[in-house]
């Protein structure tokens, strides 16, 4: 933003966002109008799709989300996102930094941002290990959960 870009994307570093889907991102958010788009795994079912115990954990963080903000985001955990000048205004403040995905999105609708998904096709992971295994599991889904609530009782 400090640079005066229109666009900035957002991906993971661990090689699941192929770049060419960036351009898919653009074009579905300029024709919607939206501020936000979120590239999702799960509208085409196509690519890699996650662990069972991993939908799981997305399934109960739709519910919440909705729950929440009213909107049906069917990939809350996506880290693939593109956002307009007015979004990045909004989240140069206050982006979250713990678990930032699920947060942003009240973030988003709490402003008035304009957001959908697209379908996109993500890989595998082709570096490091997810922090999030074995009893960590339970730990992770109680954190974020504490998170998504207090990023919605904040003003």
């Amino acid at each position: 933003m400090d640079n005066g870009f229109d666009y900035a994307v957002q991906t993971d570093a661990d090689g699941q966002h192929p770049p060419e889907f960036i351009t898919v991102l653009l074009r579905e958010l300029e024709k919607n109008d939206w501020d936000v788009a979120i590239g999702s795994r799960f509208i085409n079912k196509q690519g890699f799709q996650s662990t069972f115990l991993r939908r799981a954990g997305i399934r109960y963080l739709q519910w919440l989300l909705k729950l929440i903000t009213g909107c049906t985001i069917s990939d809350p955990t996506s880290g693939m996102r593109l956002m307009n000048r007015k979004a990045m205004e909004v989240l140069y403040w206050c982006y979250p930094d713990e678990y930032p995905e699920a947060e942003a999105v009240i973030i988003y609708h709490r402003n008035g941002l304009k957001f959908g998904e697209v379908p996109v096709q993500m890989n595998e992971r082709k570096g490091g290990t997810s922090s999030i295994q074995g009893l960590h599991t339970i730990y992770y889904m109680f954190k974020v959960t504490i998170a998504v609530v207090f990023t919605y009782l904040r003003r």
